[in-house]
C-alpha cells in the first residue's frame, strides 16, 4: 500500500515479515566488507562461525582499530570465572590512543563539533583537545591525585566534560562520572563510596531554556563529603552568585593558566582500572560497575568501527548524555580511538522547538546518527512534520540505544528520518557489558523490533531455568553471554559477593544479563525487557528499590512498593503504592510532595509518574513485599498464587485504589 507521493506507509512496511535489506552500496564500502574480504570470509553466517574463535577475532580486532601497546601482550585473555583479562602483561593507556596518536596524525582534524543550548557552537581539533587534556592532567598532579585515586566528574554536556575523564585517565586517576540531572545525594553516595579526593564541576548549565545550578546543589552535601579534598568548578554559565571555598575550591579556567601544554600520559596496565560508573540493581545501592583500559579500548573501538562503519569522513553524532555508559563508550573513548569528528549538544531535544535535533544534523551534515526509541517514539508523536523541515540527505546510518524499538517506532525512524533508505543498527548492550553486543552490522538483513544477532566475537544464548538452550525455538528465556569479552565489567567497586550474586550464580559460569529475550527460527534476538527488578525508564536503568527507599525516607511514608506498567513514549512509567504512617491522611498535595522528595533523593528521572494510597500491601510470610502483585493488578492481570501470602486481604486494598 502507498499513498499518494507513491511512498510507501508505515502499516504496508509493517506487514508481517518484512526483511529490510541494508542498500548494496552500503555493504559493498563497509568496513565490515573490507575485513571479511581480507580474511576470505564469504558469507555473514562464515564471518559469525570464525569469530567463534575468540582470541584469533579480538587479536585481529586490536590491528584493525590501531591499538598501539607500550608493550605488547604475552596472552590474549585469561579466564578465571568469573574473572578475566585481556591482553594479559601489555602496558598501555587508552589516552595514548584517544589523544596521544590521534595529534601526531590528525592535529588540525576536528574532534568535537559542540552546540550549547543557547545556540553558540565550537570547534575542537584533536591538537586543541591534547592541549586541554594535558594542562588539566597537569592540575590534577599538581592537588595531589595520583594514580588509582578516584574522580567524581559531575559536569554537563559540555566539552569539559570528556576532556576531565580523559585528564584522569592520562595520569591513571580513576574516573566517576555522574549524569547531571541527579540529585545531590546520589552525588553524596557515589562520592563517598567511591572515596573520591577530587570533584569536577561546573556552576551550571542550561536546559530547556532554563539555567540548572549545580556547583551550589553539590555545596549542600559537600561538608558530608569528607574524602573530597579539593573542588575544580567550570564557569559555564557567567551569571550565577557562587560560592566558593578558599583553599579547596578553584576555578577551572584559573587553575589551568601557567600550566604546561604537554604531559606525559602514565604507562599502564591493560588491566588497570579505567573508570567507575554506578547503576541501579535490585538492592537500594548502585553498583559500582568496573572498567578497564585494555579490552574496554578495543572493545569500544571495533564495535563502532564495524557497526556503525565509522569512517575518516564521517560525522558521528551519539545523542545519549555522557553520564551514562553509552557516552562514556560511544562519546568519548570509542569515537576517539578511531579518530572520528562527532558533535555534541549540550541541551534538550525539544529546545526551543521540536526540530531542534534535525536542525543540528542538517546544520553539521551528520551522517551516522545514534539515539534511543524513547526518544524516537517522542518525536513520533510529534509529527513528521519537524523532521521534514530539515535535509536530512546526509545521513546514511541510524542506530538505537537503550531498550527494545517497538516495530512501529523502528519503521517511523526508518521513514522519516532515514528517508527509508538508512539501515537502523538496533544494538543491545549493558554497563556492565561496557560494549555493543547484540546488533546488526552493515551487511544484516533487518526484522524491525529485533536487535538481530550478536556481534562477531560475543557467545549469546536464551536459557530456560534449567540451563538448557532455547536457541532458535521462538520461546522467552533468560539472556546470558556464554564467553568472556574484551570490554567486560572487571567486577563491582568494594562489591565481590554482589558481583557474584548479580551475575554468576544463575548458571555455571555464565554471565546472566538479567533480560529477557527470544530467539526466532532464523537466529534473530529479540530483548523483551528486564527480568529482575529494575524499571527501565527512557531508557536508564532505575532500581525499584532505589525509589522505595527514597519514599520510606519521608516521614509520612511507612511501606512503598514501586513498580512499572508500560509507557508508550518512556517505555515504562514508574508507579508507586504507599502505606502511610499513622497519623497521615492521603491528598493531591502529598503526592506532589512525594514526587518532589523523590526527585531530591535521586533525580527528577526517578519521580512516580503515579502515585496510589493502600491501607496495605501484599508480603509473604517473611514480610517481603510483593511486588509482582502489584505490579499484576495494576496491569489487570491475575496476581497469580497468592496463597503464600501472609496478609491476604491487601490484595483487595490493592484492587480498591486502582479501580
Amino acid at each position: 500500500m502507498k499513498n499518494e507521493s507513491g511512498k510507501e506507509t508505515i502499516e504496508s512496511l509493517l506487514r508481517e515479515g518484512r526483511i529490510f535489506h541494508p542498500p548494496s552500496e552500503l555493504v559493498e564500502s563497509s568496513n565490515i566488507k573490507a575485513f571479511m574480504d581480507r580474511h576470505g570470509i564469504k558469507t555473514y553466517e562464515e564471518l559469525l562461525e570464525r569469530a567463534k574463535d575468540i582470541e584469533w577475532f579480538w587479536s585481529e580486532m586490536v590491528k584493525e582499530t590501531g591499538i598501539e601497546w607500550y608493550e605488547e601482550p604475552s596472552k590474549i585473555m585469561e579466564w578465571n570465572p568469573p574473572y578475566v583479562k585481556w591482553f594479559v602483561g601489555a602496558k598501555y593507556n587508552i589516552v595514548h590512543n584517544a589523544v596521544d596518536k590521534q595529534v601526531k596524525i590528525r592535529k588540525n582534524k576536528v574532534a568535537y563539533i559542540w552546540e550549547g543550548e543557547p545556540g553558540e557552537s565550537m570547534k575542537i581539533t584533536f591538537g586543541e583537545l591534547y592541549t586541554e587534556v594535558s594542562r588539566l592532567a597537569n592540575v590534577l598532579k599538581a592537588l595531589g591525585i595520583k594514580k588509582g585515586d578516584r574522580v567524581t566528574i559531575w559536569l554537563p554536556m559540555i566539552p569539559e566534560l570528556p576532556i576531565a575523564m580523559l585528564a584522569c585517565a592520562k595520569i591513571g586517576a580513576v574516573h566517576s562520572v555522574v549524569f547531571s540531572g541527579f540529585s545531590e545525594r546520589a552525588l553524596l553516595d557515589r562520592i563517598l563510596d567511591s572515596k573520591a579526593k577530587l570533584l569536577i564541576t561546573a556552576d551550571g548549565f542550561y536546559r530547556n531554556g532554563k539555567i540548572v545550578e549545580l556547583k551550589s546543589r553539590a555545596d549542600e552535601v559537600l561538608d558530608k563529603a569528607h574524602t573530597i579534598e579539593n573542588v575544580i568548578v567550570y564557569n559555564r554559565i557567567n551569571e550565577i552568585n557562587v560560592n566558593m571555598m578558599p583553599g579547596r575550591d578553584y576555578w577551572w579556567q584559573d587553575i589551568v593558566k601557567g600550566h604546561s601544554r604537554s604531559c606525559d600520559t602514565e604507562i599502564l596496565d591493560a588491566n588497570d582500572l579505567l573508570f567507575i560508573l554506578y547503576t541501579s540493581g535490585t538492592t537500594g545501592k548502585p553498583k559500582g560497575v568496573m572498567h578497564a583500559h585494555g579490552g574496554y579500548a578495543v572493545g569500544t573501538a571495533s564495535t563502532l568501527k564495524f557497526i556503525f562503519d565509522i569512517k575518516e569522513d564521517d560525522i558521528w553524532w551519539c545523542s545519549a548524555d555522557i553520564g551514562w555508559i553509552t557516552g562514556h563508550s560511544y562519546i568519548v573513548y570509542g569515537p576517539l580511538i578511531l579518530g572520528a569528528t562527532q558533535v555534541m549538544y549540550e541541551g534538550a531535544p525539544l529546545y526551543p522547538q521540536p526540530d531542534r535535533w534535525w536542525s543540528i544534523i542538517e546544520k553539521y551534515g551528520v551522517t551516522v546518527f545514534y539515539t534511543a526509541p524513547t526518544a524516537i517514539r517522542m518525536f513520533m508523536r510529534l509529527g513528521e512534520k519537524w523532521p521534514a523541515r530539515h535535509d536530512l540527505s546526509t545521513l546514511r546510518l541510524l542506530g538505537t540505544v537503550g531498550e527494545p524499538i517497538n516495530p512501529e517506532a523502528w519503521v517511523w525512524y526508518y521513514k522519516y528520518i532515514g528517508n527509508a533508505r538508512c539501515p537502523i543498527m538496533d544494538t543491545w548492550w549493558q554497563t556492565e557489558t561496557g560494549m555493543q553486543m547484540i546488533s546488526p552490522l552493515p551487511i544484516t538483513p533487518l526484522k524491525p523490533g529485533s536487535v538481530t544477532k550478536p556481534f562477531p566475537g560475543i557467545d549469546a544464548d536464551v536459557y530456560d531455568p534449567n540451563g538448557s538452550s532455547l536457541n532458535k525455538k521462538d520461546i522467552g528465556g533468560y539472556l546470558v553471554i556464554k564467553k568472556p569479552w574484551p570490554a567486560m565489567l572487571r567486577g563491582l567497586w568494594e562489591a565481590e559477593e554482589k558481583y557474584i550474586s548479580t551475575y554468576w550464580s544463575m548458571f555455571d559460569n555464565i554471565y546472566f544479563t538479567g533480560d529477557a529475550a527470544r530467539v526466532d527460527k532464523d537466529g534473530y534476538f529479540w530483548v523483551q525487557g528486564r527480568l529482575d527488578d529494575v524499571l527501565k525508564v527512557s531508557g536508564h536503568r532505575i532500581g525499584n528499590s532505589e525509589i522505595e527507599s527514597a519514599l520510606v525516607s519521608h516521614p509520612t511514608v511507612s511501606e512503598a512498593a514501586v513498580v512499572g506498567k508500560p509507557h508508550e513514549i518512556k517505555g515504562e512509567a514508574i508507579v508507586a503504592f504507599i502505606v502511610l504512617r499513622s497519623g497521615y491522611e492521603p491528598s493531591e498535595e502529598l503526592k506532589k510532595t512525594l514526587r518532589k522528595h523523590v526527585e531530591i533523593e535521586i533525580g527528577k528521572i526517578a519521580r512516580p509518574d503515579e502515585i496510589y494510597f493502600v491501607t496495605d500491601l501484599p508480603k509473604t510470610r517473611s514480610g517481603k513485599i510483593m511486588r509482582r502483585v502489584c505490579r499484576a493488578l495494576l496491569l489487570g492481570m491475575h496476581p497469580g498464587d497468592t496463597s503464600t501470602l501472609a496478609n491476604p486481604e491487601a490484595v483487595e486494598a490493592v484492587k480498591k485504589v486502582i479501580s
